[in-house]
């Protein structure tokens, strides 16, 4: 049995795995991030002061602030679906770390063309449920997955009021 095999088969028992909290801090850096809110996290694995676990249901909440999603894999169309409807309804930014399956239809429902991707070199060891490092990388590439907030547009007035009936700048 292959690796990703046994991984989908343990996934339907186990699919709570933490980002390891290096990962997650240098990556906020390097794409100039600020997640206020985990929006899928537990007690051992959350990487934001403010976090959503199972019992809150991250689904049934609207989304207002800025956030950080290490979705559960057995969910990946859901949790991809609410967060790019919360990303257009509240223009929040969202930081997404997720396997790259390119040729799925969440992918292409949710990701492509709406949102910056950012591939992550090798395999990743996420955390246990306990906040440890788990003994084996994941079996699928990783990557990042952002959706920018829109900046605010500031109605400014125009120096040359007239400019466009002398044509195009060339």
């Amino acid at each position: 049995m292959s690796k990703s095999v046994k991984h989908l088969a343990n996934i339907k028992v186990n699919d709570e795995y933490g980002t390891p909290p290096f990962l997650f801090s240098e990556s906020v850096k390097k794409f100039n991030c600020i997640p206020k809110v985990d929006y899928f996290a537990s007690e051992a694995n959350h990487v934001c002061s403010e976090y959503y676990t199972k019992e809150d249901n991250a689904f049934e909440l609207n989304w207002t602030q800025n956030g950080f999603i290490n979705p559960p894999y057995s969910i990946i169309k859901k949790v991809m679906q609410k967060a790019y409807e919360e990303h257009l309804a509240n223009n929040i930014e969202l930081m997404i770390l997720t396997y790259n399956k390119t040729d799925t239809q969440w992918w292409h429902s949710y990701v492509e063309n709406k949102a910056e991707v950012h591939f992550i070199k090798g395999r990743i060891k996420f955390l246990d449920r306990k906040g440890n490092q788990t003994k084996y990388p994941a079996p699928y590439p990783s990557c990042w997955i952002i959706y920018r907030s829109k900046s605010v547009k500031v109605k400014t007035e125009c120096m040359f009021p007239n400019f466009q009936k002398y044509g195009k700048l060339r």
